[in-house]
């Protein structure tokens, strides 16, 4: 089993609704309850946010600050992580003006980006934001398959960035209509290595999620078929440099058509996430909800057991109104599940009850509008 990864302080100020709050915790998992809008969200926001990236709600950092808040707000936590007993925070601070980033320390000393959480925790999320995961657009498929990446391959982002501002660069080269051919050309070969690296990880999560799930048990949530479109179908087992090639030529032969359309037509950015019902053989989005619910749990909880796998060390896993749309048999269920792979989760739910099946495996909190008790 993996080992395992846990917070045993949490320490919140501006966050949210949160003007000061201390959550003290042991390696249990976390239970929250309390009245939809009391904060119990914002909670595992903040948990998120000690993972690179802008959270579980993508949220614009200067939106995060409470309102009113003379300054910017601060997370703090204690965690027990894969190189020890580590304390982070991050935060913003006053008076960064309209170019706000996040500021991190790692016991007290600035870190260079937030790339370096990685050394220490991963944490991963479900949210009822993604029950329309299946049946929304392909942008919410990419973005959900990069974030199961980047917990792997911490480059991940930095790369999908660079390849959007290249993206840019060319799309406002095109749409001038009078530029260097050589600068082009430099952008798009910038591009084709990007796009290649991107699309590769993305085909490599697949693949090892694919193996995970021929050995996996009989559990109420399905191991969903796993399939990627719209780049390079088909291709992918070819060299990454033939590949390469074959999108800098897709690149250079489409500049008319991409000038026209005022956009770049092809590239990872035009991938998309393909998903089907193992058992019933049929595709996510023509399933029923509560079906879409359950692969939807299923495709996470495979890439929580696949972090531990790989890195050795079990999430953290942050599961919003996970037990709301589940009858008492699956509730419990999942919770052995969760606990089976052998981190901390933190749990949502406006009723106490429906996290019984946890008995003393959970630590229980009440979250009042801004206030949290045993």
């Amino acid at each position: 089993m993996a080992q395992k990864t846990s917070l045993s302080r949490l320490k919140l100020t501006d966050f949210r609704n949160y003007a000061e709050a201390s959550l003290p915790l042991d390696n249990r998992h976390v239970v929250l309850t309390g009245e939809n809008g009391a904060g119990k969200t914002n909670l595992l926001e903040a948990v998120s946010f000690l993972s690179p990236g802008r959270g579980l709600r993508r949220a614009v950092l200067g939106d995060v600050t409470r309102v009113g808040a003379p300054a910017g707000f601060s997370i703090f936590s204690d965690v027990e992580g894969m190189e020890g007993e580590v304390a982070i925070g991050t935060g913003i601070e006053p008076g960064e003006g309209e170019a706000i980033s996040r500021r991190l320390r790692i016991n007290g000393t600035p870190a260079r980006s937030t790339e370096e959480l990685s050394d220490h925790l991963r944490v991963l999320w479900l949210t009822p934001a993604m029950d329309g995961l299946f049946t929304g657009p392909s942008a919410d498929r990419r973005r959900f398959l990069d974030r199961l990446v980047l917990s792997l391959d911490a480059a991940h982002g930095r790369r999908a960035s660079d390849f959007e501002r290249a993206m840019r660069s060319r799309n406002r080269l095109l749409s001038e209509g009078r530029f260097d051919p050589s600068w082009l050309s430099a952008i798009e070969a910038q591009m084709a290595g990007l796009g290649i690296a991107m699309a590769a990880a993305r085909e490599e999560m697949l693949g090892l999620l694919r193996r995970l799930s021929t050995h996996s048990g009989e559990t109420p949530f399905p191991n969903p078929v796993l399939s990627l479109s719209g780049f390079m179908d088909g291709a992918m087992d070819r060299p990454a440099a033939d590949l390469e090639d074959s999108y800098l030529d897709m690149l250079q032969n489409s500049r008319g058509r991409d000038a026209a359309a005022g956009r770049t037509l092809d590239g990872p950015h035009r991938s998309d996430l393909l998903v089907r019902h193992r058992e019933k053989d049929m595709e996510a989005e023509r399933c029923s909800t509560g079906e879409q619910k359950a692969l939807l749990i299923g495709l996470v909880l495979a890439h929580a057991r696949l972090t531990g796998d790989m890195t050795g060390y079990a999430p953290i896993l942050l599961l919003d109104e996970i037990a709301a749309h589940l009858d008492e048999g699956r509730r419990a269920a999942l919770f052995d599940l969760v606990d089976g792979l052998g981190g901390q989760s933190f749990m949502t739910g406006t009723d106490r009850s429906m996290f019984s099946a946890l008995s003393d495996r959970a630590q229980f909190f009440t979250v009042s509008h801004g206030g949290i008790g045993k």
